[in-house]
């Protein structure tokens, strides 16, 4: 079994597990891009993919946030680093559940919801990244805050450079 990390420093984690993120976008790396593309978007390029629709991913997380491993896994390296858990030990696991390749910018309203971005009305629009007292005040617009939050994941300029992504539609396996 594969599995999949979400930036905790965001939430992004915990909004996977709590269903408010069904979706998430992963930068298409170069050489794949140039593989598939030339002078347009290639539709084969989903087959370099790196999970497939039906297919179940764990959800990492690092030990010490998982009850049952509480005592015992403190010496591990993943106790504290989710890049070293095993996936069988994770709890949470998703089911892709649709995939589909586009430049960043093509992002839909719809779709910046589903990434996790939450809205709160007001005397103005505004959207946000969050829950409770962490939210993250992100932009006027679901695409604005989107865009600034793809920059703190992924990286300043990101949103600008609009790459290629594959966008994973994905719902929690009971």
């Amino acid at each position: 079994m594969k599995k999949i990390m979400f930036n905790d420093k965001y939430g992004l984690t915990q909004a996977v597990l709590e269903g408010r993120k069904t979706m998430t976008r992963r930068i298409v790396p170069q050489s794949v891009v140039d593989y598939y593309t030339y002078e347009a978007e290639d539709p084969t390029m989903i087959d370099a993919a790196r999970f497939e629709i039906g297919e179940v991913v764990a959800v990492a997380q690092a030990y010490k946030d998982i009850p049952k491993y509480d005592f015992l896994m403190t010496t591990t390296a993943g106790w504290l680093n989710k890049m070293f858990v095993r996936a069988e030990y994770m709890p949470i696991k998703i089911r892709i559940t649709d995939i589909k390749v586009e430049r960043l910018q093509d992002i839909s309203d719809e779709d910046c919801m589903k990434e996790g971005i939450d809205y709160i009305g007001g005397y103005s629009d505004s959207y946000y990244f969050g829950h409770g007292v962490n939210n993250i005040r992100l932009g006027n617009s679901p695409r604005e805050a989107f865009a600034a939050l793809i920059d703190k994941v992924s990286g300043k300029g990101t949103w600008e450079k609009n790459p290629f992504c594959f966008c994973y539609e994905f719902e929690i396996v009971k």
